[in-house]
């Protein structure tokens, strides 16, 4: 006989084998030893949580001759047909297949004979989701009213997509996933059942790749076994196989990216690439990674949720103090979309590099949430004493020149009449700007330089980093030059955090519109 894949040949053939669906298996039991057995059933749960297993133990369970705790004997005649899948009594259909309303007709049909053998038929619909509306509408009358011998188990992964009118008539039961401590444990048995020679850490990693279904975990494990046959298969080895990446290396990402390395970062990135990994399993488990982070930062007993080493927890610890919650939660977002968007993208490396660029150059967004991000930039820039990035062009006072400013404004024993004229129509001027500057320019306030210069400030860093980009400037002094005919030179300036415009500045739009003369 040819080789049978570990999650087949391990499937489970009685109860007690079940691992992870206690209270289910236990209902169930309950029912068959009470003969409480009802007439329709809905297993809901996502893929390799046990639903169709646990579906073909109960229906050789109502079958069986000599049940056991309501368990099958696995000795009867009954046991062995279904266990063979040559039973009558059981079957099995795939809704994603057979899902049209001639497909339910025929079950219609068929429910009128009594069972050949025993005492129930058994109908098993897997994905049930996938019938189609009028196939839901043929089923309703015979899963509300069937034959004494007639089981209906409904198996589905989407329960949301099934009519109301089917749900009220099933006992519903939700697997849920399985706990990674679980997994560990059966993955252990079925080794020493096998002979095979797995790390321990290995093991744990496998469980947790599973994300909660135990035949994702038999089904990586039979895949990382047959590439080591007869050697020991380390974690290392595992995540070669796999595909994945080492904690050690997010770290190194995770700092590279604090820091905006760009080149450290594709660097890092090539270098993973070029080792044969996966990128969405890559975007996949550096989530996971910040998802960690994130749990240490809410809460200092996250030990037991995050199943990692001793020397593990201590790293993760100190990294989540280097980053802001909102900033994280800002990370998990982007790394969480990024891995819908890979798993369908033909150009995965690309757009891989472009999301990291990203959040080491926020100011390459646009969006409202890279606002923050653009603003720590322009405060560890300040905080260091490091020049401004090149698009903002933002005009910081010298300390002395700070100093100086500290008393209250006065304004120049003049206005040119040039300047007067700009800050009087400024308004009406800036109704031709583009869009965005136009919208910052609402919030602006003018004040008056040296030199006939007209000074533009504003509320915040962000607005004034964005009015003060050179081709912003630009096209607010041809505007000028368009309504008055001369060339005017400004300045954008912003009020201090912590301080009131009226401290630093003084408002002459608001002079020359109570037409104030000052003389000389």
């Amino acid at each position: 006989m040819g080789y049978t894949a570990l999650y087949r040949k391990f499937r489970p053939s009685e109860f007690k084998d079940v691992k992870g669906q206690d209270a289910i298996v236990k209902t169930l039991k309950n029912q068959i030893k009470t003969g409480r057995i009802g007439h329709a059933y809905l297993f809901c749960g996502t893929r390799g949580t046990g639903k169709t297993t646990v579906a073909k133990l109960f229906a050789k369970a109502v079958n069986c001759e000599h049940p056991i705790e309501g368990s099958p004997c696995e000795a009867c005649r009954m046991c062995r047909s279904v266990s063979a899948g040559a039973s009558m009594n059981v079957i099995e259909i795939d809704a994603a297949s057979n899902n049209g309303v001639d497909n339910i007709r025929g079950i219609r049909e068929e429910v009128a004979y009594r069972p050949t053998e025993g005492r129930y038929k058994v109908y098993i619909i897997d994905e049930v989701h996938m019938l189609s509306i009028g196939a839901f509408n043929a089923l309703l009358k015979t899963l509300e009213e069937p034959p004494e011998y007639v089981i209906f188990i409904l198996a589905t992964t989407e329960a949301h997509k099934i009519p109301v009118t089917i749900l009220s008539r099933c006992q519903r039961y939700d697997f849920k996933r399985i706990s990674i401590d679980t997994i560990c444990e059966r993955l252990n048995e079925l080794i020493e059942q096998e002979g095979l020679d797995v790390e321990e850490k290995a093991v744990r990693y496998i469980a947790r790749a599973a994300d909660g279904a135990m035949r994702d975990a038999l089904s990586l494990l039979d895949q990382c076994s047959a590439f080591y046959i007869g050697e020991r298969l380390t974690y290392d080895r595992a995540l070669e196989v796999l595909g994945a990446v080492d904690t050690d290396v997010f770290s190194r990402l995770f700092r590279e990216l604090l820091a905006r390395d760009v080149r450290k970062v594709i660097s890092s990135v090539d270098e993973l690439i070029m080792q044969g990994r996966e990128l969405s399993q890559l975007s996949a488990d550096f989530t996971w990674y910040l998802r960690n982070l994130l749990l240490i930062q809410s809460s200092d007993d996250m030990e037991d949720v995050l199943d990692v080493s001793a020397e593990s927890l201590i790293q993760l610890k100190e990294e989540a103090g280097m980053i802001d919650t909102e900033e994280l939660i800002r990370f998990i977002r982007i790394f969480s979309e990024l891995t819908g968007k890979l798993r369908y993208s033909t150009q995965k490396r690309v757009l891989l590099e472009v999301t990291f660029i990203k959040l080491c150059k926020p100011q390459m967004e646009t969006g409202q949430d890279a606002l923050l991000a653009r603003i720590r930039v322009l405060e560890d820039a300040v905080e260091k004493g490091l020049a401004m990035p090149p698009a903002g062009q933002i005009v910081y006072a010298k300390p002395e020149e700070r100093k100086a400013e500290q008393a209250k404004p006065v304004l120049p024993k003049a206005l040119s009449e040039d300047v007067k004229k700009a800050a009087k129509n400024f308004r009406s001027i800036t109704e031709d700007a583009s869009i965005m500057l136009r919208q910052y320019l609402k919030k602006a306030r003018l004040s008056a330089g040296d030199n006939d210069r007209l000074q533009i400030v504003l509320p915040d860093e962000v607005s004034a980093g964005f009015v003060a980009r050179q081709e912003h400037k630009d096209e607010i002094v041809r505007l000028i030059e368009g309504k008055l005919g001369k060339t005017m030179e400004i300045d954008v300036r912003q009020v201090e955090e912590g301080r009131h415009f009226e401290d630093n500045y003084v408002d002459i739009e608001k002079l020359v519109n109570m037409e104030i003369t000052i003389e000389d």
